[in-house]
């Protein structure tokens, strides 16, 4: 399957699976997915991610593991693309915008890799802003 944007993909498959209050959600493997993933998981928004191989797929594929408190309350109540394919968001290290007075999370695309706005900032470094999540 050919996808213009699998990021786009991605978050709208973990928010679908928010709405659905399932345990866990599979996504088409690639590394900055992976990437993503790894930084959701270091911030608290989802609780593990691991690469599955099911039977008959002929593409790898990656079971994100959702986060819930309470009464299958959800951690991730809200998932927002930034920079699309049609139109890429670029940001310096001082322009890096905080979300929600510190609480949400903004996903960057850097030259040291995939990270946290938080952590961009510490590191001085700027890139693509990816998506937000609150």
């Amino acid at each position: 399957m050919n996808l213009t944007d699998p990021i786009g993909d991605m978050l709208t498959r973990i928010r679908n699976g928010i709405q659905a209050r399932h345990d866990a959600v599979v996504i088409p493997l690639s590394r900055e997915k992976m990437a993503i993933a790894r930084v959701l998981k270091e911030e608290g928004f989802i609780r593990d991610f691991e690469m599955v191989r099911e039977k008959n797929a002929k593409s790898r594929l990656m079971r994100v593991h959702l986060k819930y408190f309470g009464k299958k309350e959800a951690v991730v109540s809200g998932l927002k693309r930034i920079s699309k394919p049609g139109l890429r968001v670029y940001s310096g290290s001082k322009e890096i915008p905080m979300l929600r007075g510190g609480l949400g999370l903004v996903v960057v695309s850097t030259p040291s890799g995939v990270m946290s706005g938080r952590k961009a900032r510490h590191l001085n470094v700027g890139g693509e802003v990816l998506c937000y999540v609150w």
